[in-house]
């Protein structure tokens, strides 16, 4: 069995061609968040607050500890690992996104997969993300990653 020197620390980024505000409030604000990501949200992302995520054609739910929130900079929450959005204003229309995830736990094999599910996860919000807001354009990739795996096509 092989070991890891480290933890791996996933880094998702993408470039954005709205302003800052926008691109922010898209991850505080469930209103927005639902139309790339998940589907229901107990409220907005404040620091000190508790919310729970829910991907309802999963069946899936996360409860989120925000940690931090920086208003048009970054977002700090754990979920179990520990996710941080930086928002770095490109003139001013354009905002790139950074997204780190780290704090992955158990065996190596747990620990890559985590890693690879964040990757591909995180990736996935933020081309939605960018459909979104640059073209209006609600493209459904998190429900549609998985379609066999809708809790109601399983019946």
């Amino acid at each position: 069995m092989s070991i890891l020197n480290q933890n791996p620390m996933v880094k998702v980024e993408m470039l954005i061609r709205r302003p800052v505000e926008e691109v922010f409030r898209a991850f505080i604000d469930p209103a927005i968040t639902t139309k790339f990501w998940f589907t229901k949200s107990s409220g907005r992302l404040e620091a000190g607050k508790r919310v729970r995520w829910e991907w309802e054609m999963y069946g899936a739910a996360a409860d989120v500890n925000v940690l931090e929130v920086e208003e048009n900079k970054r977002i700090v929450i754990d979920w179990g690992t520990t996710v941080e959005w930086t928002f770095t204003p490109r003139g001013e229309n354009e905002t790139f996104v950074t997204i780190i995830n780290t704090g992955f736990e158990g065996d190596v094999d747990d620990v890559l997969k985590q890693a690879t599910d964040s990757t591909e996860g995180f990736t996935i919000v933020l081309c939605g993300l960018k459909a979104l807001l640059e073209h209006n354009v609600v493209l459904n990739l998190v429900a549609d990653k998985a379609p066999e795996a809708h809790v109601d096509s399983r019946g």
